[in-house]
């Protein structure tokens, strides 16, 4: 995977729970829906409480790019993520609720179909490569 994906391209789209919107950076294989894709790269914007759509056999990580912050409720856990939080990996299946405790925000989020699996950093964008595809591993970066 190469190439810049500008926001201009970007379609936001109903996420498969309806609970919200997102919008495809890329994917694989190209043109596959929510439950075809072998790996998903995309952003959404989070307006509101509510869960996470399931996502059986996928592997997920999520950054939060800006706004917030949000309290991720999966399993009996609690965690707190903002602008300043590094990537957060979880099953895809995992029941998960979104509670908002701050504006709206936008996320970045990596999905992989196991046993595939995705890494994320923070930190600036190198020129070098934005994000790449390396065998089975996924790894994004640039945010931060």
């Amino acid at each position: 995977m190469t190439g810049v994906y500008p926001v201009r391209g970007r379609v936001f789209r109903p996420w498969k729970n309806g609970g919200g919107e997102t919008a495809e950076i890329a994917v694989s294989p190209a043109g596959t829906g929510f439950d075809g894709f072998d790996w998903r790269v995309s952003t959404a914007w989070v307006a509101s409480d509510g869960p996470f759509s399931s996502f059986p056999g996928i592997d997920r990580v999520l950054t939060v790019i800006e706004g917030g912050p949000m309290v991720l409720e999966i399993d009996a856990s609690r965690i707190t993520l903002d602008a300043g939080s590094p990537p957060l990996a979880f099953a895809g299946e995992a029941p998960v609720m979104a509670l908002l405790t701050g504006p709206p925000l936008l996320d970045f989020n990596v999905m992989c179909r196991r046993p595939m699996r995705a890494r994320v950093e923070k930190g600036p964008l190198r020129p070098d490569h934005a994000a790449r595809l390396i065998g089975a591993e996924v790894i994004a970066a640039g945010f931060g």
